[in-house]
């Protein structure tokens, strides 16, 4: 016989009420900003060409849908409503990742997002450090420098050591046919995880910010210093990765280039490619306002709020229990 499904949720009453507070203490916090809260397609025509994320695909012939997307981010969704002229807007959602299951991964999972026009990075980053410590009640975030961050704590510069080098350093990892697949980006990816989060685990809650270009994903480029840097940054908390930003890239012939760039990886990746968001482009073309954006995982603040290392505790039914 057919082993019988749990039907209790994983997630303890004070749990569920955590979520119900934090939902309360978002909506207080953006209405105090006037920033407005909107909804957009879980379901949408698109996914993403990010190499490093897989969307789950949906197809109902009866709607007419031959192969939809149920959306990593509302992001997409989300700019088409700030080239309309919405404004400041922010959206909680649920949101989707293949592949995605660990004790701090669940393929479904809820994300906040929002976007400000007129803000640049760093201003975004105060608002960031404004809601995080103010719902966790920790000390706000020092700002460290990607660079600064691998060089101290994998000992390694990753604007200048060579590719082949970024690939020696990870041998303890991957082999070196492993590491050449993945290439210079995903080396120092891994880096990142297995090396400076740790540590960042040992500090106080940190902003890394100023990525390499080749990391931008949608952020613009700063290529006015020695080495050209994204406007981009993660805030971590007890090393745990919370949110990704970005003062967000407007032009929409790199943006097209971008979505070249990430199919032709996804190739070198074994995977298939993926068609761009054309409305998102017409929309860019129209004009997206100078505006920087942030999404921010709740689960993962929920789970540091109650203090536990296990998305499933923050979860009334995981994906194994759905």
């Amino acid at each position: 016989m057919p082993e019988s499904p749990v039907w209790q949720p994983s997630a303890a009453p004070d749990a569920v009420r955590s979520r119900a507070e934090l939902l309360r203490y978002l909506r207080d916090f953006f209405a105090r900003r006037q920033v407005l809260e909107v909804e957009t397609p879980v379901l949408g025509r698109c996914g993403v060409t990010d190499p490093h994320l897989d969307g789950l695909a949906v197809s109902d012939p009866l709607s007419g849908i031959d192969q939809g997307w149920l959306q990593t981010s509302p992001e997409y969704h989300m700019k088409r409503l700030l080239a309309a002229g919405h404004g400041a807007i922010y959206q909680v959602s649920r949101v989707f990742r293949a592949g995605e299951r660990g004790r701090r991964h669940n393929p479904e999972f809820s994300m906040l997002e929002w976007y400000r026009p007129g803000f640049d990075d760093r201003d975004l980053m105060k608002e960031v450090a404004d809601l995080v410590c103010g719902w966790l009640n920790c000390p706000r975030p020092d700002v460290i420098p990607y660079r600064d961050a691998m060089i101290r704590w994998a000992e390694i510069d990753p604007f200048t050591a060579e590719t082949p080098q970024i690939c020696e350093r990870v041998s303890s990892w991957l082999d070196a046919r492993q590491a050449a697949g993945i290439g210079r980006d995903g080396c120092l990816d891994l880096l990142m995880s297995y090396c400076v989060e740790p540590a960042l685990a040992k500090c106080g809650p940190a902003f890394i910010a100023d990525y390499p270009a080749s990391q931008a994903a949608l952020a613009r480029v700063n290529r006015a210093g020695e080495y050209p840097v994204a406007h981009r940054f993660e805030l971590y908390v007890s090393g745990m990765e919370l949110c990704n930003g970005y003062w967000e890239l407007a032009d929409v012939g790199e943006q097209r280039d971008r979505f070249e760039q990430d199919n032709a990886l996804r190739g070198v990746l074994g995977k298939s490619t993926m068609q761009p968001d054309q409305a998102l482009l017409q929309a860019m073309v129209h004009g997206l306002p100078d505006c920087a954006g942030v999404a921010l995982g709740l689960d993962r603040l929920l789970m540091l709020k109650l203090g536990t290392g296990d998305i499933r505790d923050v979860l009334t039914f995981p994906t194994e229990r759905a």
